[in-house]
């Protein structure tokens, strides 16, 4: 979808414009360390890229796709794994229905860690 100030521009081309403060990372407080499922979205990228399922163009594609409201909804890694989802699909690492059963079967386990342990 074009930018409606610039139609000469994508909405996710953000070039030139500004950008506003940045963050300070080393104030005291401030942590910038991952979370595990952001570090496994990393890692997913990572073996499925290694694998041939998709390549960097293709992400891409998907982000610029997803449009602006999931820029201005999803964080940064829930879309990287909605765009590696999408191309894993597209590349035949497995179906929706796949995808639906093991997150049905995931989801069984309960919510966290602990509740899947204790079913151990």
């Amino acid at each position: 979808m074009l930018d409606p100030k610039n139609p000469a521009r994508r909405w996710h081309d953000m070039g030139g414009d500004t950008a506003g403060p940045i963050p300070d990372m080393d104030a005291p407080g401030e942590d910038h360390d991952f979370s595990l499922w952001e570090k496994r979205v990393d890692a997913l990228m990572i073996i499925g890229s290694a694998k041939g399922y998709f390549t960097v163009d293709g992400l891409r594609r998907v982000l610029e796709d997803m449009g602006e409201d999931a820029f201005e909804k999803m964080t940064y890694y829930e879309r990287w794994i909605a765009s590696i989802n999408q191309n894993l699909i597209e590349g035949g690492a497995y179906t929706t229905a796949d995808l639906a059963e093991k997150m049905a079967e995931v989801s069984a386990r309960g919510k966290t860690y602990g509740d899947a342990s204790a079913g151990s």
